[in-house]
């Protein structure tokens, strides 16, 4: 891919601005705040577009940042590029309401889609990470981050495993590392709702054995109760001649003692009066007399009828009695049949709790899952660290190559470990990142960004340098300068520096000169 034209609209402080592109070195001029990193940004934002921040980081993110200075409802442009033999152009609109892209391939015509995808094909499948993490370095942003591993892990997943296809490894393990949080958070809901059906169940078998209690009590007193009447009956059928009414009627006198002593006292009295032998005559007359008195005293007592209430009283009495004992037993055969019940509801409850002890199949399915996905994640894992060390090689040779180029063979090897650390071989001795300068820690990073860039992407694709070149002394930029122009076919260089362009006209290097500002 090369950059043919770029037409900035409206950009940041720039209108209507045309610039031509060809192959070789481009050397953007300008002094501070004359606008090359925005034309930096501007190439960045026509392939791959500018996101707007939400919240406070809109207020100083990149898209804030290039609005337009005049007229900013036209904030757009165009870039002119070629790829794959073919001339195409793309128009961007980053206005806050009418942001629209439109692709062309201007050799056929035909009307490609950014949203689908082809544009990002047309790249080489080059992400914006990668695009600032090989061949676009920003100002003060020599070092790649840690996404830069991330691509050469993929790379070499496609490359030695599938052949070339489009295996994002990182994807892939993010997607197995979200399905085994998925799992593991049915395991924990699975085990949460069990451990809720428990406690629930638990609460309900202590209802239920706190009423089967009350009713072993309750049927307890029905018990005693019934046993309590069925005596009082028997004690009722041996006293015989004893009724209700006899037992309810007040006790009454029927021959009053008095009387007995007075009938006693007349008897006798004719005996001191009456002259003898009449005397003993009269005395059992009257004797006679008083015993017939008392017997039909005593007679009329026994046939006294019985008043209405009582009648009805006697009738009822000993039915309601036999009710009340059937009741009773009713009653105590309800509640033991209730008993029976509520103690087959406590026995199915308590095999509920059983159950509930298991963990089921359910859960075993989970962790079977869970633990064919760590399988899985580890196998990728072992097979992405075998198939980087194949990768680490290549890299290795390649990032050593342009490091002699630049520090003219001070430095014989570099070594790119994990986690992209880097260290070198000087004279047979390791010498860390760490404890050399600044210039040429830049100097590795950058040879590392080339070589990552070149491994990466089949196509050749455009360099852009930002004000890279600070802490390179006379000589490296020289061997940097040279190494550019001789491996890469174009260069975008932004600098507000006169040596990059003095060490061009040194060497005899043509370049394409653009005063910005």
């Amino acid at each position: 891919m090369r950059i043919r034209e770029l037409e900035i609209k409206n950009f940041g402080k720039f209108a209507d601005k045309n610039i031509k592109a060809a192959d070789g070195i481009h050397l953007f001029y300008g002094e501070n705040e004359s606008g090359k990193s925005t034309i930096h940004t501007f190439i960045r934002g026509m392939l791959f577009g500018i996101d707007r921040g939400r919240g406070r980081a809109a207020y100083n993110d990149t898209f804030s940042l290039c609005e337009p200075w005049e007229n900013p409802g036209n904030y757009s442009g165009m870039l002119r590029f070629e790829s794959g033999g073919k001339m195409f152009c793309i128009h961007r609109n980053f206005g806050r309401h009418s942001r629209r892209a439109e692709l062309i391939c201007e050799d056929d015509g035909e009307e490609l889609s950014v949203d689908n995808g082809d544009m990002n094909m047309l790249l080489g499948g080059m992400t914006l990470s990668s695009y600032n993490n090989t061949i676009s370095v920003g100002q003060l942003k020599i070092e790649p981050d840690r996404t830069l591993g991330a691509e050469l892990r993929n790379f070499a997943m496609n490359y030695y495993a599938a052949g070339g296809g489009d295996m994002d490894l990182e994807r892939a393990l993010m997607y197995l590392k979200d399905q085994k949080k998925q799992i593991e958070k049915e395991i924990r809901e699975e085990l949460e709702k069990k451990q809720t059906q428990r406690e629930r169940t638990e609460q309900e078998a202590s209802y239920v054995w706190r009423d089967i209690h009350k009713l072993e009590d309750e049927i307890g007193n029905l018990e005693d109760e019934i046993e309590s009447r069925r005596e009082k009956e028997e004690k009722e059928k041996e006293s015989e001649g004893k009724g209700v009414i006899d037992e309810i009627r007040p006790a009454k006198w029927r021959v009053h003692p008095v009387e007995i002593l007075l009938f006693i006292m007349l008897s006798l009295f004719p005996l001191f009066v009456v002259p003898r032998p009449w005397n003993y005559l009269v005395c059992i007359i009257i004797s006679l007399c008083c015993v017939i008195y008392v017997w039909n005293r005593l007679k009329v007592g026994k046939q006294q009828e019985k008043t209405e209430p009582e009648r009805i009283l006697e009738e009822i009495m000993p039915e309601e009695e036999k009710a009340s004992l059937e009741k009773l037993i009713w009653e105590r055969d309800r509640v033991s049949e209730e008993i029976r019940d509520k103690r087959t509801i406590y026995g199915n409850l308590r095999e509920q709790m059983e159950e509930l002890e298991e963990l089921g199949s359910a859960f075993e399915t989970h962790e079977k899952r869970k633990a064919a996905i760590e399988l899985a994640i580890c196998r990728i894992n072992e097979l992405s660290d075998e198939l980087q060390d194949q990768l680490g090689h290549v890299l290795d040779e390649r990032v050593s190559e342009i490091v002699r180029s630049i520090t003219a063979g001070r430095y014989s090897r570099l070594v790119v470990e994990d986690q992209m650390k880097i260290s070198l071989i000087s004279g047979g001795r390791k010498i860390g990142i760490d404890q050399v300068s600044r210039g040429t820690i830049e100097q590795i990073h950058f040879a590392l960004r080339m070589a990552a860039a070149e491994i990466l992407y089949e196509e050749e694709l455009p360099v852009f340098l930002d004000d890279t070149f600070i802490y390179y002394d006379d000589s490296r930029l020289a061997n940097a300068l040279k190494w550019l122009w001789e491996n890469k076919k174009q260069v975008f260089i932004f600098t507000c520096q006169r040596r990059e362009e003095q060490m061009l006209q040194h060497m005899g290097i043509p370049y394409i000169k653009e005063e910005v500002g």
